[in-house]
């Protein structure tokens, strides 16, 4: 008895050895390594570091109601991270928890980051442990030699030649938007005030499913419906909380999902969609059955919140401008209607629309998506004259980038597509839009314009659209960066 009180009690001490090593030892260590290059900070406090400073700052933000206030997004959604570039320039440090943040806004620093192959470089930590069970061990989530071996197996799916075999699916999810909004206007005698974001969430949502699972879109459907919902709750993600119940359920109810429609392919005819290809690259690259399935699940899960969720923001954000910007409407749906020319569009013809190309860039450069990029140093690495500890996570902001005068000029702020005329890589010596660039760019690039463009084309070549009174413009971060309070359009049959 007194040996397992012994045992208890050291088990117990080195319990609490470790969390106070992993709290603030460790923390300490990476801060001083940091430190001793001269970068600076402000000033954690013990565990909750700059948390509470952070939420302070953020409490003062004044949101503008205007209109205008479209391309100024970094005061209102990272007001803490423009305080202390104010205070500390465009490289500093500082904690959240026991996470060390290196902010490194330098556009050298950033072009060497986002160019970076070493396998070293990798997504945070504190990700897969967030998102693990709506994520997995999928190609948002992993790093190292498994990230670069789904990425080999994925990538060829998602190839512009592939992409063309989904117009189709693409043709018929814009029709029933189409469709919809006919209905609405002639119900409501020519003029709809239409709130925009259920449409195109819809839209997205069918493509993605018709992407993925073929004819048999209406379970993906179901599938993304539970996905939705499977946010989990971060932390604590072993303790069966109420909250963590619920979230196992619905892993356990996707996954069953996803494996019944790869049965049922298995018994009906071949379809070349990415359930497919997923399953056969899976054959071709994994051993056993259980990693075979591990590796369609993650990724079938991660493809659909890569694909749909972005999808819709940014089909929101494009209508929202042309919207507030009736001169560039008109420009674009004249070179619409002279390309297509009341033919059926393909994907020759979108290649040619050049002006909803730039329209998308620009949307992206106004309202970045994806604002914030996120990386850690999986082991010490170096980039410029930065020496990056292990364990340290990289944040650059990229709408800062985007608003920066020397490299956009003195129209940073102003809504022009005319300035990607000559393409991203003429429009500025560090481009970031719409997709980043080097080894990490984004997979589904080739999908997402695809279904931008014809999405946009087809509803520019079917109706007029302006600002209703009861849009009011308030970006909020959560996954990505939406419009809160959502974008209402008034909408006009031509």
């Amino acid at each position: 008895m007194e040996f397992l009180i012994i045992f208890l009690s050291l088990a117990f001490l080195g319990s609490i050895l470790c969390l106070f090593h992993e709290l603030v030892v460790k923390p300490m260590k990476l801060r001083a390594r940091l430190s001793e290059q001269g970068i600076k900070g402000p000033s954690p406090t013990l565990l909750f570091e700059n948390i509470r400073e952070i939420k302070k700052a953020q409490s003062v933000v004044v949101r503008d109601p205007s209109p205008s206030s479209t391309h100024n997004y970094v005061a209102l959604l990272f007001h803490f991270l423009q305080k202390w570039r104010k205070q500390y320039g465009e490289v500093f440090m500082f904690s959240l928890g026991n996470t060390q943040i290196l902010f490194a806004n330098q556009p050298d620093a950033v072009k060497e980051i986002t160019t970076c192959t070493s396998l070293a470089l990798g997504k945070p930590s504190y990700q897969q442990k967030e998102f693990g069970t709506l994520l997995g061990q999928g190609i948002l989530t992993s790093n190292g030699a498994l990230w670069a071996h789904q990425r080999k197996i994925l990538a060829p799916e998602l190839y512009m030649d592939k992409v063309k075999g989904m117009m189709d699916h693409i043709f018929e999810s814009t029709f029933t938007v189409l469709e919809s909004w006919n209905t609405q206007i002639e119900a409501e005698e020519g003029l709809a005030d239409i709130k925009i974001d259920e449409y195109m969430r819809s839209f997205s949502e069918d493509v993605i499913s018709r992407a993925c699972f073929g004819s048999n879109y209406c379970k993906g459907e179901e599938i993304l419906l539970k996905q939705s919902l499977s946010t989990g709750v971060p932390g604590m993600r072993y303790l069966p909380t109420k909250g963590n119940r619920e979230d196992w359920a619905l892993e356990k109810d996707i996954r069953d999902l996803i494996l019944q429609v790869v049965k049922d392919r298995k018994m009906a005819a071949y379809e070349e969609d990415l359930l497919q290809m997923l399953v056969e690259g899976a054959k071709i690259s994994y051993l056993s059955q259980e990693a075979t399935e591990r590796f369609v699940i993650d990724n079938c899960k991660n493809i659909y919140l890569a694909g749909y969720e972005t999808t819709v923001v940014s089909a929101t954000w494009c209508l929202m401008l042309l919207a507030a910007n009736q001169e560039w409407q008109h420009i674009i749906r004249k070179g619409v209607l002279e390309i297509s020319r009341g033919r059926t569009l393909d994907a020759n013809m979108l290649r040619k629309m050049k002006q909803i190309m730039e329209l998308i860039s620009e949307s992206l450069f106004c309202v970045m998506q994806l604002t914030l990029v996120i990386q850690e140093s999986l082991e010490d690495m170096k980039f410029g004259e930065i020496l990056v500890p292990k364990g340290v996570n990289i944040w650059f902001l990229v709408l800062a980038l985007h608003t920066d005068l020397e490299l956009w000029g003195k129209e940073a702020y102003t809504f022009d597509p005319n300035r990607f005329a000559k393409g991203i890589a003429g429009a500025c010596k560090l481009p970031q839009v719409p997709f980043g660039v080097g080894p990490r760019m984004c997979l589904g690039q080739n999908l997402a314009l695809v279904e931008l463009k014809l999405v946009i084309a087809l509803l520019l070549s079917n109706f007029s659209f302006s600002l209703s009174p009861n849009y009011s413009p308030s970006p909020v971060l959560r996954l990505v960066t939406e419009p809160e309070n959502g974008v209402h359009l008034l909408v006009k049959k031509l």
